[in-house]
């Protein structure tokens, strides 16, 4: 069982969490708050983003690099961290 899977109550809460903050910028944005009130629920978000991206990643190098059942499915998965490096770096 994939780690997103067994973990997903627990990812989807924080999905849902980040989804609540980012409905505290647009209303914060349509009441017209000041730009640092805005600037702070921006990198509130920031922060829980990382942290749940981070969590992914970990679990992913885990389970489908240190624990793969082939060097195929290690290549696969390192391919895959690559390529959201890729795009994360960006």
């Amino acid at each position: 069982m994939s780690h997103t899977i067994r973990e997903k109550t627990k990812l989807l809460s924080r999905v849902r969490r980040l989804k609540g903050q980012m409905e505290a910028v647009e209303r914060a944005l349509e009441s017209e708050r000041p730009c640092g009130e805005v600037l702070q629920l921006l990198a509130s978000i920031r922060g829980a983003l990382t942290g749940l991206t981070g969590e992914i990643l970990e679990d992913h190098l885990e389970e489908h690099v240190l624990q793969a059942e082939s060097d195929e499915a290690r290549r696969q998965a390192v391919d895959e961290i690559s390529d959201v490096l890729k795009t994360y770096l960006r």
